[in-house]
């Protein structure tokens, strides 16, 4: 899965590609922080075989999954929408956190 992040004032976007799948081979999970991606493709054997032997294959089937660390993010705060092969996929930004019990390790 292809993917480009982009940084915006207040969230973040990834563009997924995941040319050929449908809406509905789509799954997204947000789980422990981190995001996972996944798409499941199946090829249809009765059509296959309707249409007449197979001489090569090529086209992709079976199961790919991404993950990406996001942080304390809630399921409902992030937006998807897929369109044209690509996922796109709004995550809000977390306020930079400050720390108060910061311990800095001198390096020797």
């Amino acid at each position: 899965m292809k993917t480009d992040i982009r940084e915006k004032d207040d969230q973040y976007e990834l563009a997924v590609d995941l040319p050929g799948f449908k809406k509905d081979e789509i799954n997204l999970d947000v789980k422990d922080g981190y995001l996972t991606i996944s798409a499941q493709k199946g090829l249809d054997k009765y059509e296959e075989n309707k249409k007449g032997r197979s001489l090569r294959q090529e086209r992709y089937a079976g199961v790919c999954s991404r993950s990406f660390y996001v942080g304390d993010v809630k399921p409902e705060e992030v937006k998807a929408k897929y369109e044209s092969g690509v996922l796109t996929i709004a995550l809000p930004k977390e306020d930079a956190r400050k720390c108060s019990s910061c311990n800095t390790i001198t390096i020797e």
